[in-house]
């Protein structure tokens, strides 16, 4: 497989993500709907997690193999899992890091009595609602977008895989690889939009998120048909883990005070189920 036609498959593997994305722009979704695709991302994050861990001890069991058989020292192990241990940190801490300026401590705002606001707040206090209000949407956002690049990150490892089997010549793989990362993938944008509960992104938002998310398998199937380094995609899967249990943890925060919590864990469970089941074409074609 040429690498002219490896890159535009990879790039539609990719780009896949833009099917579910979209369903982030309907209207009047109620905080079940909400609640459950939100946990239906959680899911879908889960699995990912489980997939990124998975290879990632993987690719340190290989070493540690060749260097019980003799042919490589201990220090290419223990920097494999340096890099592991620093990935996996980075982004989880990193991100936190990253995030808290973005957000301002919350103000406290004086309580509703009862009628209209307007009847019961000074316009002081209107403004500081309003306020609010752009914080939680602007949160929301960010956490989204956060979404994005954890999912991100890990596509990018899918598309080094994508770029290794076409130049090595393993053209079936290669294709089934495309195949099954597309309906993965397909399947994320869901995982992006659900837990922005009742915000409605732009377009052009979910045009970045897509880029942000899907865009990285298109970058990865060019690495990875240039060069194939395990350290580099360990590297990766790292990020990939760490971000994911961070994002985890914030959509599990945001979405428990909506309730729901039966429906929720259900749709966790089918989200989880989707993407083994996706995952399973890979799977079959022996990667």
């Amino acid at each position: 497989m040429g690498f002219a036609e490896t890159v535009l498959l990879g790039a539609i593997a990719g780009f896949t993500i833009y099917i579910g994305l979209p369903i982030g722009r309907f209207h009047s979704v109620d905080n079940r709907v909400r609640v459950a695709l939100a946990m239906f991302s959680v899911g879908i994050l889960a699995f990912i997690f489980m997939d990124v861990t998975n290879h990632g001890e993987a690719i340190i069991a290989s070493a540690l193999a060749s260097f019980k058989a003799g042919h490589t020292g201990i220090g290419h192990v223990l920097g494999l899992f340096a890099l592991l241990a620093g990935g996996f940190t980075v982004g989880t801490v990193g991100i936190a890091a990253i995030e808290r300026p973005l957000h301002r401590r919350a103000r406290a705002l004086p309580p509703i009595a009862g009628g209209s606001p307007e009847a019961a707040l000074s316009a002081s206090e209107l403004t500081q609602y309003s306020s609010a209000a752009a914080d939680a949407q602007r949160r929301a956002l960010q956490t989204g977008m956060t979404i994005a690049l954890a999912i991100g990150l890990h596509n990018f490892a899918e598309g080094l895989a994508i770029g290794v089997a076409a130049k090595t010549g393993a053209i079936g793989l290669a294709t089934v690889l495309i195949i099954g990362f597309g309906l993965h993938n397909a399947t994320e944008g869901f995982g992006i939009v659900g837990p922005l509960g009742g915000v409605r992104p732009s377009w052009a938002w979910l045009g970045l998120a897509g880029l942000v998310g899907g865009g990285p398998t298109f970058l990865g199937t060019i690495v990875g048909y240039q060069v194939h380094s395990n350290a580099l995609e360990l590297c990766f899967y790292a990020l990939a883990g760490g971000a994911i249990l961070y994002v985890v943890g914030e959509i599990w925060t945001a979405v428990r005070r909506h309730g729901h919590r039966t429906l929720g864990l259900y749709a966790l469970a089918l989200g989880f189920l989707v993407g083994v089941a996706t995952d399973l074409v890979v799977t079959y074609g022996g990667a």
